[in-house]
């Protein structure tokens, strides 16, 4: 059964938005977000289906036009707190299904989680133990608390990025898939120029259920070439 998107039910939807009263101790950018939060269906929608966060429904969004998670799919699901992600891959039938992050996570049914940094040696052992070797998809939608200044946000995003895409080049298996988050503005020349040298298909997109307001783009590439 596939997962319902925002059905356009509830009072955001509706053009009925939630009005915050401000609190003495609550921040202008809390009081923002707040408010975002309360008026946005996809964060609805996430909680009435069950989803971890509204992240998932920019998974489904990027599985539906790629074909990313097919059944029996070894997957990898990095900086994966608190799960949407992982609970998206679970659903669509891959297996075994692995989420690693710092965060700790409650657990997910039909998959295995880890907490520890993925760059470490011993936790890249671990996880390969858990997915069972080489992995078909390594997904990931890392991000860094943004300053506010898009050539710095822009700098410390490729750089998860690329921590990402090299832990995918030694764990990916021939054909594989991997997906990032960069910000707009293009992904680190280099990176690119190297995403293309190993996989047969590079391609940008942004999810309908990213925020307009969102500079958030993913990059997604398929058929991974272990031999270059």
């Amino acid at each position: 059964m596939k997962p319902r998107q925002p059905s356009g039910k509830g009072a955001a939807s509706r053009g009925l938005d939630v009005t915050l009263r401000t609190a003495k101790r609550r921040s202008a950018s809390s009081q923002r977000w707040l408010s975002r939060q309360l008026n946005d269906p996809y964060v609805a929608a996430a909680r009435e289906q069950g989803w971890r966060s509204r992240a998932a429904f920019k998974l489904l969004d990027l599985d539906d036009r790629f074909r990313l998670i097919r059944r029996g799919a070894r997957v990898l699901d990095l900086g994966a707190a608190p799960g949407g992600w992982t609970q998206v891959a679970v659903k669509r039938g891959a297996g075994p299904v692995v989420g690693v992050d710092l965060l700790a996570m409650d657990p997910i049914p039909g998959a295995a989680t880890l907490q520890g940094d993925f760059t470490d040696p011993i936790v890249q052992a671990r996880l390969g133990a858990l997915v069972g070797g080489r992995a078909d998809l390594v997904l990931s939608d890392m991000a860094p608390n943004t300053t506010g200044h898009p050539a710095t946000d822009h700098i410390r995003i490729i750089a998860l990025a690329e921590l990402a895409f090299e832990f995918a080049v030694e764990v990916l298996d021939e054909g594989g898939h991997f997906v990032a988050k960069v910000f707009q503005g293009g992904s680190e020349r280099q990176m690119l120029a190297e995403l293309k040298r190993r996989f047969t298909l590079v391609r940008h997109a942004k999810p309908p259920s990213s925020r307009k307001e969102s500079s958030e783009l993913y990059v997604v590439a398929s058929g991974f070439h272990r031999a270059v």
